[in-house]
């Protein structure tokens, strides 16, 4: 059932209100003007979320409500529009980015409170929020392409903030160029089924014609495979940079540059996720493309534990944050490589809620140390900042799969999804990765909370919990940490799992290969949360000296872990140093100086040359004049006698 709702536009329009008035009126309306527009318009813009979720909870499974703004693309038989379609898929990520936003918003009005450039902030806010509806809201991929490319721009404009800082201008180029790679296999995906369509008549990237013509792509054969497999696999290049995994995900620990509002709503809770939400959205596409899907869960795995080995040992709490951002973004890789699109989605909500939370507990902390990141100049906060300690350690719990909160349902769900599905492998990668979680996140709490201080003696006498426009989201996100994961309970239990009956009729049902024990599964990812949990209190509560020794014994492991496994250095020797000596080498010498800059000097030489030779002919001398005239009477009389001779 699709009803015609033109209420849809206002989710847009709202943030957009928003994005104009503090372009254009915010540094004359004054701060106070800003701090009520900014945060209001995307509370609107969840209130009309709200009443459209609402109306897909009441249609029958599988209704969506559409709207098409107006026609956009017409060449030749190639037509799209400017659609915009919310079923149960975007309805979840409309409530999201619109609630979790709203709420970031609101923060961000107490954090950035004493900033010069607040109405600049708040402009790129609203432009990243309106950029990331456009994304979830599209109903075909070149208008997703645009919310796409709209949250790759906002994410190196609030990256670079602080742009008078080289260091933080250049991380929001290092984001931008990286995105833009992944960005070329998106654009060359839908070149690839542009193709693949047109092979069978239909000239639409539109979702419901692509799914009408799923099979025509899957039976197309291109380079050796499919047309499915290769395009699954160009759009997964473009998720691997915008969902910062494994090769293109150097980026987003970087981008922690950025004010810390800007890493819960960009790098945690909404941007980070496209590139999950796109392939749920193409989950009949890549259901065809099994080699495709093989990739993703196997690339998600493995940045899973890439990134968590690096969390390991950072002394930085929001790189902490980030390569755990990385990591969580590979369990949802896991899930949605598995064919279980639902718990890939499952975990993308509940990883909004406890890893927004965690960005913002961190910018409390930050705020009350006057900027202070380093964990190793932190201890025994607990006392002062007691509703961030607490709201930290809820989303703590989750994060590390504790039961009952958020984190422990969706990732038994994925982990769960991996085994039956075949890839016991990485499910074992997925089941370390999870001791791991727990080990570096209570390694961040114990470090942070406990222990003796370490805080700086200047700084020690101004600690102060946050005001209430910073305390009231955190408090907002710890209940949703907690029970946010309880829509997706295990079969037999309550309603069951409602989350995935709630999106099957869009992402399909999962189908397992192979007979798993729920149970046991799901005792022996928790058994290693645990692990973790207790490895952390023993070497920070109560051997508070043992990391230090094993640092010092396993010097190189250390090094290496805290180095981030060098992988910078490695692009930039594999990368950036060719790719540069190659430019001022070939390209800026020998194509630029030498053949073009020769070709055009050379040109001009020529013209100069001759127009010497003629100026010494235009002497102005009537002597010379009549010497020229008597040699061409001569020439003249010397033609005509060869003439008569012959």
């Amino acid at each position: 059932m699709t009803v015609e709702f033109p209420a849809l536009t206002l989710i847009l329009i709202f943030p957009a209100l928003g994005v104009l008035f503090n372009l254009f009126l915010g540094y004359r309306a004054g701060r106070g003007a800003v701090s009520i527009v900014g945060p209001v318009v995307m509370f609107v813009a969840f209130g009309v979320a709200s009443w459209a979720f609402y109306e897909i909870l009441v249609m029958p499974p599988g209704s969506a409500l559409t709207y098409t703004v107006w026609g956009w693309i017409e060449a030749g038989t190639f037509q799209t529009s400017i659609g915009l379609r919310i079923d149960a898929l975007s309805a979840v990520m409309t409530m999201i980015v619109t609630g979790v936003g709203a709420l970031i918003h609101l923060y961000s009005v107490g954090y950035m409170a004493h900033d010069e450039d607040f109405a600049r902030y708040f402009t790129y806010l609203n432009l990243f929020a309106l950029s990331m509806l456009i994304l979830v809201l599209a109903d075909n991929l070149p208008l997703m392409f645009v919310g796409w490319e709209g949250v790759g721009l906002c994410s190196y404009l609030l990256i670079a903030f602080w742009y008078t800082n080289p260091e933080f201008a250049y991380n929001g180029r290092k984001a931008f160029i990286a995105n833009r790679v992944g960005d070329a296999g998106f654009l060359l995906g839908m070149f690839t089924l542009v193709w693949a369509l047109s092979q069978h008549g239909a000239w639409s990237l539109d979702f419901l014609t692509l799914k009408a013509h799923a099979n025509d792509i899957a039976s197309t054969a291109l380079i050796g495979t499919t047309a499915a497999t290769v395009a699954g696999l160009l759009l997964f290049l473009g998720a691997t940079g915008k969902s910062a995994q494994i090769p293109l995900y150097v980026w987003l620990p970087d981008a922690m540059v950025g004010p810390t509002p800007v890493s819960a709503l960009i790098h945690a809770a909404t941007m980070v996720t496209a590139g999950v939400y796109m392939i749920a959205r193409l989950n009949f596409l890549f259901v065809l493309a099994p080699a495709a899907l093989v990739v993703v869960a196997t690339i998600g795995a493995v940045t899973a534990l890439f990134a968590a080995t690096i969390a390991l040992v950072q002394p930085d709490i929001k790189k902490v944050l980030a390569y755990s951002t990385i990591s969580q973004l590979g369990y949802m890789f896991l899930g949605v490589g598995s064919a279980s699109f639902a718990a890939g989605i499952f975990h993308v909500m509940t990883h909004a809620f406890f890893k927004g939370l965690l960005f913002l507990c961190a910018g409390s902390v930050i705020h009350a140390l006057e900027g202070e990141q380093d964990m190793r100049k932190m201890g025994a906060l607990r006392s002062k900042l007691p509703i961030t300690f607490w709201t930290m350690l809820i989303a703590t719990l989750a994060i590390s799969a504790v039961p009952p909160f958020s984190g422990y349902f969706s990732k038994d769900l994925i982990l769960e999804a991996a085994y039956e599905s075949g890839h016991t492998g990485l499910w074992f990668l997925g089941v370390i990765t999870a001791g791991l979680t727990s080990f570096y996140m209570f390694r961040l709490i114990f470090m942070t909370f406990f222990g003796e201080s370490r805080v700086e003696h200047e700084k020690e006498h101004h600690i102060h919990e946050s005001p209430p426009s910073m305390a009231i989201p955190l408090i907002a996100l710890a209940f949703l940490a907690t029970v946010g994961g309880w829509v997706g309970l295990p079969e037999g239990l309550a309603w069951g799992n409602a989350f995935a009956r709630f999106l099957a009729p869009v992402v399909g049902e999962f189908k397992p290969l192979v007979v798993g024990n729920p149970a046991i599964l799901s005792l022996v990812a928790t058994s290693l949360g645990g692990i973790g949990i207790i490895v952390a209190y023993l070497f920070y509560i109560r051997l508070p000296g043992l990391p230090v020794i094993l640092a010092w014994r396993l010097k190189g492991a250390h090094q290496f872990l805290l180095n981030k496994w060098y992988i910078d250095e490695v692009y930039n020797f594999l990368v950036t140093r060719p790719l540069f000596w190659f430019s001022n080498t070939i390209l800026d010498r020998g194509v630029d100086h030498y053949a073009i800059d020769g070709a055009v000097n050379g040109a001009g030489l020529a013209v100069e040359t001759t127009g010497e030779a003629v100026r010494r002919v235009e002497s102005g001398n009537v002597q010379h004049y009549a010497f020229v005239y008597l040699l061409g009477v001569l020439g003249v009389v010397a033609y005509y006698i060869y003439l008569v001779m012959h």
